[in-house]
């Protein structure tokens, strides 16, 4: 009768009151260099160090320049935080992947890639989308910074129980249509509001049918519907995923290890307390017309009558209208959405032999230091190269303002990370959420296109 995120949230529980949240043991926290300065400072005021040193990982990625990361970090304030955190981590004893160590990169790229994020498991991190890393079948979620602090001190978190949804889609997907694709169709269906106070577990035979990059895009994005989290089973694809990673399992550690995880799974007759359903042919290739992820609709469709007016304001678009065609100035591919070998394979194919718009700035960058590296050995550089991209360097990058990679007001970017606030890629920039695929059109036609018609 129990759906996993009952099995793996209960197995976790150290102290039930039976009134209010519960203590919650958490087996991973990851820590970045903007929600950690002011936890570790707590910790020193306290006079206390981490209780499980062990089980804390940290990695600078927000501030982190995508270009000549081997020399000192231009911007004071972004140069100051990376420091503080190698200056923290190096106190506390923890492992930290600075900047240029080869496992570095954006925090929730590295954690399933190295194999620290594995099934079963508890992970948070003062980041809203580390739900990416429930694709693994953990049970993982955002969280602040004064419960950072206190995952630090006890590796405990004082946590409400969600209440559990199921979504299920089922069947093939359409031409041109990715797992970017799937999440913004779920957003545009059920509101950036439609799962708050639930924990998602995405199922059926089109997520099944997803390789693990397209599961980490789909959990990384569950936080835009308003969900506490999402998360996937795990299941052969999973564990082949898994195998061989760094910090994963080895030899009959790891037989025992998938021989447990094979366990996870919600019962046949488990009950949630939301199921909703999706057909996976109705999923079109999605672009975002908007200033909140929710705000989407078909690639070849028309923005929605009773679409919000400020945001149209701040858009500068129209009611009734057809975005194809519209001119485009940036095009960003990567962040923990889409930063993945997965997705620069999925770019390298629409460009390939063609080549880049002349009025577009393309910022390609891989999530990780070891992306980087397999998009070398694929030869997908040599692939952008022709077609006149550059790959940059590592890190968040254009995702958020808070770095050099910043998209100038009244300047429209189609972009593949997760996040199309007003302001969200720099003051007055205008985002378009989309694929890598149809990030990919349009930075070789300068203008929002189908990416059906290239393919």
């Amino acid at each position: 009768m129990n759906t996993l995120f009952d099995k793996i949230w209960d197995a976790h529980v150290v102290h039930d009151t039976g009134a209010g949240p519960v203590q919650l043991y958490i087996d991973r926290l990851y820590c970045h260099e903007v929600t950690s300065p002011q936890a570790f400072e707590g910790l020193r005021l306290r006079g206390i160090g981490c209780l499980r040193p062990d089980k804390i990982f940290c990695m600078p990625d927000h501030n982190t320049p995508t270009h000549d990361q081997d020399k000192p970090i231009e911007d004071p304030v972004s140069r100051k935080q990376v420091e503080t955190l190698a200056a923290n981590a190096r106190q506390f004893g923890l492992e930290h992947f600075g900047m240029m160590d080869p496992r570095n990169g954006v925090i929730h790229v590295v954690g399933p890639e190295q194999g620290l994020s594995l099934p079963g498991m508890t992970i948070v991190c003062g980041d809203s989308h580390t739900s990416t890393h429930g694709a693994v079948g953990a049970v993982s979620f955002g969280i602040g910074t004064s419960e950072v602090e206190m995952v630090l001190a006890s590796q405990c978190i004082l946590q409400q129980k969600p209440k559990s949804m199921r979504i299920r889609i089922e069947g093939k997907l359409g031409k041109g249509v990715t797992a970017k694709d799937i999440a913004l169709y779920l957003m545009q269906q059920l509101t950036t509001s439609g799962a708050t106070g639930y924990f998602v577990e995405y199922a059926g035979s089109t997520v099944r049918a997803l390789s693990m990059e397209g599961r980490l895009t789909l959990c990384n994005l569950s936080i835009e519907m308003g969900a506490r989290g999402g998360f996937i089973a795990p299941d052969e694809v999973t564990f082949a995923y898994l195998k061989g990673k760094p910090y994963a399992p080895k030899g009959e550690a790891w037989d025992q290890a998938v021989a447990q995880w094979k366990t996870l799974c919600s019962d046949e007759d488990a009950v949630f307390d939301r199921e909703e359903v999706y057909d996976a042919a109705a999923i079109p290739p999605m672009i975002t017309y908007g200033t909140n992820p929710g705000l989407g609709m078909a690639i070849d469709g028309t923005i929605p009558a009773d679409a919000p007016a400020k945001a149209l304001a701040y858009m500068d678009f129209r009611a009734g209208e057809s975005l194809l065609g519209k001119p485009v100035d940036y095009v960003f591919l990567g962040a923990c959405t889409n930063g993945r070998v997965e997705d620069f394979r999925a770019f390298a194919s629409v460009v390939k032999g063609r080549k880049k718009a002349a009025n577009i700035t393309a910022w390609l960058v891989p999530g990780s230091w070891t992306v980087y590296r397999q998009i070398q050995a694929e030869g997908l550089d040599r692939v952008l190269a022709d077609a006149g991209f550059e790959l940059r360097q590592p890190g968040c990058s254009a995702c958020l303002a808070m770095n050099d990679d910043k998209i100038p007001a009244g300047k429209y970017s189609v972009s593949t990370s997760n996040r199309n606030f007003e302001g969200r890629q720099g003051p007055g920039s205008r985002t378009l959420l989309a694929s890598p695929l149809t990030a990919a059109a349009a930075a070789v036609t300068g203008v929002v296109t189908d990416p059906r018609t290239l393919l």
